[in-house]
């Protein structure tokens, strides 16, 4: 690069400030997993010393997903108002804090209400981390940084596990330290997230361009400009997300984040009830077996957003999960062997296509409501997990696995439907391209970049 020669801030290179960035906001997500996958097995032991009903399982077991519906919807829209930085930090201030108190707590309530507050950190950070991320990132590398979210938070969900089954011994109080195991990594993100920048492009978007020009200055390099130094005179708030230019993108996200997550979070919360029931061999193993699953998928979705066209990936993922949940639901229980091949498609599917929870919002809507958006769809993604995950217990014991199984198999049906209908691409965009109106459509079979699209 010439001494002189300017680049823009979507095409600069990427440099120790990016990695950073992506460091902090991998590590919020591996905390996610983490904090949602130990309550799984620490209700094994909160079950019996408290006397659970299902009502209560489903909804101690739904808790941090109400929040993170909460938390993603308010926390989102405030961070477009006051900035996201400030959110950024005061997100894990409350994971922190709530993380620590779980520790001593004495009823179902008292951990109901510390969950949900967990749940609303975690929301406002989806809501920010996303934003910051992709608001930061070179266009080159944005796919393959917000995909790495999945592959994060499936690692933080598998150490969770051995966390859990290494903590039980210690006895009928074991999931006191299994719960507040989340306050160390918290605290440390917290700490380490202090002095983070604004988002130049919210302090374009608020006037302030000075201050953006600085930043992108000290942080992402001295030749480096903002791509656009235009303030958009457009509402930070929820109506502008309905109106007739984002109602159809607002609708997508919403439906298919929502739809891919309601089945993850019900089957992968109560695993150990569900492989019971399947009469699968359930132990070290299995648990082993479906993590290395987990992550496998993970790292094949960063590839899989590499190389395929996001709208391409998305449905022939929807499709390929309809049929593996289906054969799973309608297979008798001799069929073992059967059950076992699609409930590991099935995983190594699901978290493949889970990278693309972290893309597709980031880049469908422009700066004035990105958080705003990606809080949306997070929130209804969540709402739809928590009602799932809190139903999934009463409808095992009610209709049996074979029905419950069947009906989440429906909601990816439906998934596939708004996929194929609404998906736009958006691997080539810049993100100033997102507050067009026609930014989103989905690519013409006419055009020079169909071709690099689908490779």
């Amino acid at each position: 690069m010439k001494e002189n020669q300017t680049i823009r801030m979507d095409d600069a290179p990427l440099n120790k400030f990016h990695i950073k960035m992506a460091g902090l906001t991998f590590g919020a997500h591996f905390n996610d997993g983490y904090i949602l996958g130990i309550i799984g097995t620490a209700l094994t032991l909160l079950t019996p010393q408290m006397h659970l009903n299902a009502f209560w399982l489903g909804l101690i077991g739904s808790s941090a997903l109400i929040g993170l519906f909460l938390g993603s919807l308010v926390l989102g829209w405030v961070s477009d108002i006051i900035g996201r930085q400030k959110i950024f930090v005061l997100s894990f201030l409350l994971i922190t804090i709530a993380s620590l108190l779980q520790f001593f707590v004495d009823n179902p309530s008292q951990l109901f209400i510390l969950r949900l507050l967990i749940g609303i950190g975690i929301g406002g950070d989806y809501s920010v981390g996303h934003t910051m991320l992709a608001e930061f990132a070179p266009k080159k590398h944005r796919g393959v940084l917000l995909g790495s979210f999945s592959v994060i938070w499936t690692i933080g969900y598998v150490v969770s596990t051995f966390v859990g089954l290494w903590l039980q011994d210690l006895g009928p109080e074991a999931w006191r330290w299994m719960l507040a195991s989340s306050t160390i990594p918290s605290v440390i993100i917290l700490f380490l997230r202090i002095g983070t920048p604004e988002s130049p492009r919210w302090l374009i978007n608020k006037g302030r361009i000075d201050e953006a020009r600085e930043i992108v200055k000290k942080y992402v390099g001295k030749n480096i400009v903002l791509d656009n130094e235009t303030p958009v005179k457009e509402d930070s708030n929820f109506s502008v997300l309905f109106n007739k230019k984002y109602r159809k993108r607002t609708a997508f996200n919403s439906l298919f984040f929502a739809c891919l997550v309601m089945p993850y979070f019900a089957i992968y919360t109560f695993l150990p009830n569900i492989l019971s029931i399947m009469d699968l061999k359930i132990g070290f193993g299995t648990d082993f077996l479906l993590n290395v699953i987990l992550i496998i998928g993970a790292v094949l979705g960063i590839w899989f957003t590499i190389i395929f066209s996001r709208r391409g990936f998305l449905i022939s993922s929807f499709i390929i999960l309809v049929v593996s949940l289906f054969v799973l639901s309608v297979s008798p229980s001799s069929a073992t062997t059967l059950m076992i091949i699609c409930f590991a498609i099935f995983t190594l599917i699901l978290s493949a296509v889970s990278n693309l929870v972290g893309v597709f919002p980031a880049e469908s809507f422009p700066t004035e409501v990105r958080s705003s958006g990606v809080g949306l769809a997070t929130a209804i993604s969540r709402l739809g997990s928590a009602i799932s995950t809190f139903l999934l217990p009463l409808s095992l014991s009610h209709y049996g696995l074979n029905l419950t199984m069947l009906a989440l198999t429906g909601v990816l049906v439906v998934g596939t439907l708004v996929s194929i209908a609404w998906a736009p691409e958006t691997k080539y965009l810049s993100l100033n391209d997102a507050s067009k109106t026609d930014g989103l459509k989905k690519p013409n079979s006419n055009s020079t970049d169909i071709k690099s699209n689908i490779l």
